[in-house]
């Protein structure tokens, strides 16, 4: 379940890429399948745990092992690399965590190489506001989101430390609803049987080309998240 689309992104084989708030490790994997040398970033450690486990059994069966992967600890508001250090970066729901989206940019764009590409991903506005007037555990959890984000502020922040945008997605429109059912039931409460029944049908859509198709489809209605391409002037 990609939010970002590699070949947009222009992943080639051999780049050195970075998977910054990697969570489960879901793109990093994708960048390894490619043929990348790929840094996934985070700072929790089970994600970490479970990032390592998934990368190093995929790196067992391509021969890579583990040299094309490092998987560490690390902050988005002070990243531990060198100036111009990724020739593709990936920041996938993680801006509307931090507590300073600005100077998150401004690293991530720091140490992305000149004319290389970065694909950032956040909720959309709508689906955000949606699942606060259903529950206010949604902002008031701790280490939830901190902030809703207008396609254009996310864009004007973007520009504003150097990136130039050629283009945007949206993505994840049956994760809207699963998103309002656990509004619903209580955000905590995993084990509801419509909480259960609605995974069991997100898992099913990974395997089916025609609720593919339909998600597609109800991307132009109401996504989940939003997806902005840019590169480093």
């Amino acid at each position: 379940m990609l939010t970002v689309d590699f070949d947009r992104l222009g992943v080639r084989e051999n780049d050195l890429v970075l998977d910054a708030g990697c969570g489960f490790g879901r793109h990093s994997l994708e960048y390894l399948r490619r043929g990348a040398c790929v840094f996934s970033m985070d700072m929790d450690w089970e994600s970490l745990l479970k990032t390592r486990y998934v990368l190093a059994e995929l790196g067992l069966q391509t021969g890579r092992d583990s040299r094309g992967f490092v998987v560490h600890s690390g902050d988005a508001l002070n990243l531990p690399f060198r100036d111009e250090t990724f020739d593709r970066i990936i920041c996938a729901e993680v801006m509307e965590h931090v507590s300073d989206d600005y100077r998150a940019c401004s690293e991530l764009t720091r140490v992305l190489k000149k004319n290389g590409r970065i694909a950032i991903t956040v909720p959309t506005f709508f689906s955000e506001v949606i699942y606060d007037c259903l529950t206010f555990e949604y902002f008031a959890t701790p280490g939830g989101h901190v902030r809703k984000y207008l396609p254009k502020t996310l864009v004007k922040i973007m520009r504003q430390n150097g990136l130039e945008i050629y283009g945007i997605g949206f993505k994840h429109a049956f994760h809207t609803i699963w998103w309002m059912i656990r509004c619903v039931v209580g955000l905590h409460n995993c084990d509801h049987p419509i909480t259960r029944g609605y995974h069991r049908f997100l898992h099913l859509g990974l395997y089916s080309n025609l609720m593919r198709r339909l998600e597609r489809f109800s991307n132009y209605f109401f996504p989940k998240s939003i997806v902005v391409y840019a590169w480093k002037r």
